[in-house]
C-alpha cells in the first residue's frame, strides 16, 4: 500500500474527501450550463462512468439561475466553478451547490472574497482555492536585484496567502489546488504545499491536452503525486467529451493500485514468439469486459515466457500457444482449448464470474 498523507477531513455533498479516505474522482463539463438540459444529460453519463464530483463553470446570472434545476436532476455533489465576479459565487450558493471553486488570481478585493466565505460558512458549504499557474496575480514590487520567485514557489505563496485569509474569516472547510500545464512545476508546487497546510489536495494538470496526449501528460503528473502519497481528489483534464476523463483517472489510480473501478485487462505487447492473433483477441475480450463493469483482472498471454505465470495471476486467464491454449481461473488451470475456441471459452468464463 501506498502511505498516504493524511489531511483534515471535509465533506462535499455526501462524498468524504481527505481524511486517508479513498481518491475522489472528480471532472467537469463542458456544456453551456444555461442550458440546464444538456448539462444534466452530461453530468447523467458522468454519473454513469463513475465520477463522484462534477464542477460547472458558471459565468454569468443566468447559469447561476440553471444551478437549482441541474442540481435536482443529478445524484452526484454540484460545485460551482467561480471566476471573476463574487456575486456568482453568492448567487450559486444560494441555489445550494455543494462547493465552490474560487480562483485567487482573478478575484482579489478581500472585501469581496469575505463576502463569500461568510455565506459559505453559514452554509457549511466546503471552498477549493484553485491556483492555477496560467491566472496569479500580480507580483509585489521587488526590491533592487530581488528576483522573482520560480513558477512553483508563486503558486504556493499564493494558496498560503488565500488559506490563511480564509482562516482569520473562521473558515476552515478549504480544499486547495495547485495546476500547471508543465509536469514539473505542478509536482514541485504540490511537493512544497503538502507539509505546509492540512488541507485535503485536489490534483490536476490543467489544459493537459487531447484525449491522447493529455491522458499521457496527466497519468505522468498524478502518478508522481499520488506515489508519494499526495492527493486527495483528481480531475484529468482533457479536450473534448469529459467522459474519458473519469475513465482515464480510474486507470490511473488502478495502476497504482489506490482504486479499481471495472475490470483490468493484461495483455502482452506481442512479439516474434506469439503464435495466435493475440491483437484480435485482446480486443474483443477488452469489449466484452468495458460492458461488464466487475472489478476483476483477465490476463491475455500469447507466448510461454511470461503468459502462464501473468494468467495465472489473473482472476482469469489464457495463456495461449501454437493451436491451443490454458486457461487459469483464480490461479489453477481450468482447462486446455483449441486456438478456435480461445475468445468464446473466455467470454463464457468471464460471464460467469
Amino acid at each position: 500500500m501506498i502511505p498516504r498523507r493524511i489531511s483534515k477531513p471535509l465533506t462535499i455533498g455526501d462524498v468524504p474527501v481527505g481524511g486517508g479516505r479513498p481518491v475522489v474522482v472528480q471532472s467537469m463539463t463542458n456544456t453551456d450550463t444555461r442550458d440546464a438540459l444538456a448539462t444534466v444529460k452530461q453530468i447523467h453519463a458522468l454519473e454513469e462512468a463513475g465520477c463522484e464530483i462534477v464542477r460547472v463553470a458558471v459565468p454569468d446570472m443566468a447559469a447561476a439561475e440553471a444551478l437549482p434545476r441541474i442540481k435536482s436532476q443529478i445524484h452526484i455533489p454540484l460545485v460551482a466553478d467561480i471566476h471573476f465576479d463574487y456575486r456568482l459565487a453568492l448567487a450559486a450558493l444560494a441555489a445550494g451547490v455543494d462547493g465552490l471553486r474560487l480562483n485567487p488570481g482573478n478575484i482579489r478585493e478581500r472585501d469581496k472574497v469575505a463576502a463569500v466565505v461568510r455565506s459559505a460558512r453559514e452554509r457549511q458549504v466546503p471552498i477549493r482555492i484553485g491556483v492555477n499557474a496560467g491566472s496569479l496575480p500580480p507580483l509585489p514590487p521587488l526590491a533592487p536585484g530581488e528576483h522573482p520567485p520560480p513558477t512553483p514557489q508563486r503558486m504556493v505563496d499564493v494558496a498560503l496567502e488565500q488559506a490563511r485569509f480564509l482562516e482569520a474569516l473562521d473558515f476552515h472547510l478549504i480544499k486547495i489546488s495547485l495546476k500547471a500545464f508543465d509536469v514539473p512545476t505542478t509536482v514541485e508546487a504540490y511537493r512544497l504545499i503538502a507539509p505546509l497546510v492540512p488541507y485535503p489536495l485536489h490534483l490536476g494538470i490543467t489544459e493537459a491536452g487531447t484525449v491522447r496526449a493529455g491522458s499521457i501528460r496527466s497519468a505522468v503528473g498524478l502518478g508522481i503525486l499520488l506515489y508519494e502519497g499526495i492527493g486527495d481528489t483528481i480531475r484529468v483534464s482533457l479536450t473534448g467529451d469529459p467522459v474519458p476523463e473519469v475513465e482515464t483517472a480510474y486507470h490511473i489510480l488502478s495502476s497504482l493500485g489506490l482504486r479499481q473501478r471495472g475490470p483490468v485487462l493484461v495483455s502482452c505487447p506481442t512479439c516474434g514468439r506469439c503464435e495466435t492473433d493475440l491483437v484480435s483477441l485482446a480486443q474483443a475480450v477488452e469489449e466484452r469486459l468495458v460492458r461488464l463493469g466487475k472489478p476483476l483482472k483477465v490476463a491475455v498471454m500469447g507466448c510461454v515466457v511470461n503468459g502462464p505465470g501473468e494468467a495465472r495471476e489473473a482472476d482469469l486467464g489464457l495463456a495461449a500457444g501454437k493451436g491451443r491454449g490454458v486457461i487459469f481461473k483464480k490461479g489453477q488451470v481450468l482447462r486446455t482449448v483449441e486456438e478456435k475456441d480461445f475468445l468464446s471459452a473466455l467470454l463464457t468464463e468471464i460471464d460467469g464470474l
